[in-house]
């Protein structure tokens, strides 16, 4: 009787343990993203520069309202630029109807050249507000204004319009009343286009080329990409009215033989001719083209090779074509797309050029005439250098973000310097702890320091160009979210798989936390290589996660490595060879160190979810570690990575050049070439699913093609695996609006469902009776 008694006992409290744990769904949807945004202002100061001025105006808006203000940093002051009582009731009186004064509502806000005159716009018509006398007047309607149309590509002084016509490209001149058509091209058609698009079908149609001007408009150039042999990829929109509708585009896939073939042509718009450049070197390169700066007397380009480990700088006469070889850069495995940087001074006289030959990216000075390295510029130690903020070429500086510099800074953080383009007088500015987002005056004499982390509350500072405070200009507004109980993220590191790497991740918890509970844990992922799953960057919903984590979950995002650029080369490429499987260790042991140093954290029950790249990632590991993971919601993965584009799969898994050389009854020998770019893929691990898996696709995806799902759950069929598949009608790669909130519904219950056990029934997805 007595074991009865602690039995009926025993199954009574895991009964009300159950019931204290079912998943709260009004807190996951009072902190959802679409609730928090409204307590949340203004986070960072976008300075708006006076003409060949130092000072600066920006609107700043708090819970006390919406704010303009004019800042000059030579004086060091900061004042309104108007009573916003005064300035409604003006425009009221104008306008003949209410304005909110805490919150005024302004288009198109342009300060006029005249550095006086602040010009927006009210229900078609222009108003001017007088910076001195603070007067506003009435301008003219824009109605009246000649639109311009949406084809027409102007020069830079708008006295040409280039345009494409039946996959041609035509001019016309800009104030030509009668709209004479000039035709430059007859070789246009269908994936060998002028046109911005390649695939269009319309006849005799007027739509924007791939022209880009020289700045001084005696020149433009195209870039046409020929894909007329690449294979057709289709979705079909089964929401278009009244029929569906098939969608069909070139795509290039790992290991094609028919890939894009770029051709670059320059064209002189008095005399009409056209120059088609020689620029082959590489097989199935890719090319890039940087203008020089104010004149077209040449054209600088990088080609690199397929399997994007080699590349030159060249530079282009465009007066005849000729091209010449500057320099080559060899990097494997691959290079850096992310912060990979050609900047050209004082019209090509000198190149500044980004590599990672140290194992670092950092920046380099070239002469752009022999193409002779200089000199280092980044001298001070190992780290690896983000992009280039400013350009002083008078005072030969460089002003560049930085990550890793500094010890006892976290690695990923943005941080601020600067250095003399001969390697010299390298200088810290802004190296407090957070992303520092920067904007620099036009003189290079000061600029403004939009500082934040996750832990971080933004502020906006004024600084000069050695990093001295000139001013502390804006604190973001949180009372707003910290009256409703909202909290910051917390920062965490641990070590990678291997012991040694330290990782660095974000922990969002539930604003209840009771340390007596036990959590499950749900790791929110994306592989990179070009970025990890969590930010730096101050963040009130985390995407996904604050909501989440409501619930009743510990929500984490984290990095690994192979996932970001930001670390080192050896960090960055770590994945290269194995796309499907290196970023899977790292994520496991660094949930079980969490769950080793955090006692309330449940490791029984652990789930994992991403988007695309973290769609794929996600299903992995379920099916990697069947018995670790517990439930993975995966959305838009590329499971297949055979099928996703060529670009992906070769660079960051690799492509290998075959060539087979044969012999005709004649003795002619001829060679051909073929690409091996196969990647691992997620189906083919389907028959060890233990745990359960939400897969979800938009329906016209064409970025990451929804067969890659489909393959996935096709091979979970012939295993005989349960799972769950939700299509998203008519959505892109992307959820957006009603179809993302939906999703995001669909997770918190599918993971109130398998880790938390609480299984609701009601069919409505808004908050279920009970909560």
């Amino acid at each position: 009787m007595k074991k009865i008694l602690t039995l009926l006992l025993t199954l009574a409290v895991i009964q009300l343990s159950a019931q204290q744990h079912k998943a709260d769904f009004k807190a996951a949807e009072k902190f959802s993203s679409d609730n928090l945004s409204k307590m949340l202002k203004s986070t960072r100061v976008s300075p708006q520069w006076f003409k060949d001025s130092d000072k600066f105006w920006y609107t700043y808006t708090t819970t006390s309202g919406k704010k303009f203000y004019v800042v000059d940093p030579v004086k060091k002051t900061k004042t309104q630029m108007f009573d916003n009582k005064d300035f409604a009731a003006q425009l009221s009186e104008l306008t003949r109807k209410p304005w909110n004064h805490n919150d005024l509502d302004l288009k198109a806000l342009k300060l006029e050249d005249d550095n006086t005159t602040l010009k927006f716009m009210v229900d078609s018509i222009d108003y001017h507000f007088n910076l001195n006398t603070k007067v506003i007047s009435k301008g003219d309607s824009t109605e009246k204004r000649k639109k311009r149309n949406n084809w027409a590509s102007y020069s830079p002084d708008s006295t040409y319009i280039t345009f494409a016509k039946n996959h041609n490209l035509y001019m016309m001149m800009a104030d030509d009343a009668d709209s004479t058509e000039i035709q430059l091209t007859e070789d246009g058609e269908r994936w060998f286009s002028y046109a911005g698009d390649a695939g269009d079908t319309t006849k005799d149609k007027r739509t924007r080329a791939r022209v880009r001007w020289f700045k001084d408009e005696a020149k433009f150039f195209v870039n046409r990409s020929d894909s007329r042999k690449v294979e057709e990829l289709f979705v079909i929109n089964e929401l278009s009215n009244p029929r569906p509708k098939l969608e069909v585009y070139k795509y290039a896939m790992p290991g094609d033989q028919n890939v894009p073939q770029e051709q670059l042509e320059i064209f002189d718009p008095k005399t009409r001719e056209r120059i088609i450049v020689d620029i082959d070197k590489y097989t199935d390169q890719t090319i890039s083209a940087y203008l020089p700066g104010e004149t077209s007397d040449k054209l600088f380009l990088t080609r690199m090779n397929r399997t994007s480990d080699t590349l030159d700088v060249s530079v282009v006469n465009t007066a005849n074509g000729d091209l010449k070889v500057l320099f080559q850069d060899v990097d494997h495995p691959y290079f850096n797309w992310d912060y990979q940087q050609l900047i050209i001074l004082e019209e090509g006289k000198e190149l500044i050029w980004w590599s990672e030959r140290t194992g670092f990216g950092q920046l380099y000075l070239y002469d752009g005439q022999t193409g002779a390295l200089k000199n280092k510029i980044t001298n001070s130690g190992h780290f690896v250098t983000g992009r280039v903020q400013s350009i002083d070429t008078v005072g030969r500086k460089v002003y560049f973000e930085a990550f890793g510099k500094e010890e006892g800074i976290d690695p990923y953080y943005s941080l601020i310097y600067k250095s003399n383009f001969d390697g010299s007088g390298f200088k810290a500015l802004s190296i407090e702890n957070g992303n520092h987002r920067i904007s620099m005056s036009e003189s290079n004499k000061f600029y403004i320091d939009n500082n934040s982390a996750v832990d971080v509350t933004p502020t906006s500072t004024l600084k000069d160009n050695n990093g001295n405070v000139i001013m502390q200009l804006e604190t973001a507004d949180l009372s707003l979210l910290e009256q409703a109980g909202w909290k910051k993220p917390e920062r965490f590191t641990m070590k990678a798989d291997d012991g040694i790497t330290d990782l660095y991740g974000v922990m969002f918890k539930p604003f209840d936390f009771d340390s007596t509970r036990q959590y499950p844990i749900i790791s929110y992922v994306y592989p990179g290589p070009q970025v990890e799953s969590f930010t730096n960057d101050f963040t009130i919903t985390g995407g996904y996660q604050t909501a989440m984590a409501q619930l009743g979950f510990i929500v984490v995002s984290m990095g690994h490595r192979g996932g970001s650029p930001m670390r080192s080369k050896y960090y960055h490429t770590y994945g290269w060879q194995n796309l499907r499987d290196y970023a899977l260790a790292d994520d496991k042991r660094a949930l079980e160190q969490l769950a080793e140093r955090h006692e309330w954290i449940d490791l029984d029950h652990v789930g994992i979810f991403g988007h695309s790249g973290g769609g794929f990632m996600s299903t992995a590991a379920l099916l990697t570690y069947p018995n670790f993971y517990t439930a993975a919601a995966s959305s838009a993965g590329n499971h297949d990575n055979n099928i996703y584009n060529k670009w992906w799969g070769e660079t960051h898994n690799g492509v290998i050049k075959k060539e087979k050389t044969k012999k005709d009854k004649d003795g002619n020998e001829t060679t051909t070439v073929t690409w091996d770019g196969k990647v691992k893929t997620n189906q083919s691990l389907a028959s060890n699913l233990k745990g359960h898996l939400l897969l979800t696709h938009g329906t016209i995806d064409n970025n990451v093609h929804p067969a890659n799902s489909m393959r996935v759950a096709d091979e979970l069929m012939k295993a005989g695996k349960r799972f769950d598949y939700m299509p998203i009608p008519g959505s892109r790669h992307g959820y957006g609006g009603s179809k993302r909130s939906y999703y995001e519904k669909l997770m918190w219950y599918f993971f109130a469902e398998h880790l938390l056990g609480d299984y609701r029934t009601n069919v409505d997805m808004d908050l279920p009776d009970g909560n």
